[in-house]
């Protein structure tokens, strides 16, 4: 009995990239995101103090995005209709949590979203209720 043989693979061929023009590659999504320099053009020179926020905070449009307010901050509050958390906004617009505070921080003191914390449920309900609902239920 032979032992099977074994074929040899060659390697792939992959052809080279073919670069990019600058004007091209800054368009890119995937280049945008890496770019440090773009987060500090967004966030501006932030000095002051930034907001209390956590990952879990609810942001609310107050109203309709002002003409004067960069994009990324009139995309902010077209998509903050509706109570979304600081982390889903995070999300949407693919920029980092610190980035995030320092738009919302800005928004926040121009009076454009208001910040509220997560609706927490009780682990537990009133003690009080539940005697009131099986004193009832007991006179049935």
């Amino acid at each position: 009995m032979t032992p099977p043989r074994r074929k040899r693979r060659q390697p792939r061929q992959e052809p080279p990239p073919t670069p990019q023009p600058a004007d091209a590659a800054a368009g890119n999504e995937q280049g945008r995101s890496k770019n440090p320099e773009r987060l500090y053009v967004i966030t501006g020179a932030a000095d002051g103090g930034r907001a209390e926020l956590d990952l879990v905070t609810l942001i609310v449009a107050r109203s309709d995005p002002p003409p004067s307010v960069p994009p990324e901050q009139a995309t902010l509050l077209r998509l903050c209709t509706a109570p979304l958390s600081v982390a889903e906004l995070s999300a949407y617009l693919s920029l980092p949590f610190s980035a995030m505070t320092v738009l919302i921080t800005e928004l926040i003191t121009g009076g454009l979203v208001q910040a509220r914390a997560p609706i927490v449920r009780q682990a537990l309900p009133d003690r009080s209720l539940l005697e009131a609902v099986m004193h009832g239920l007991q006179k049935l």
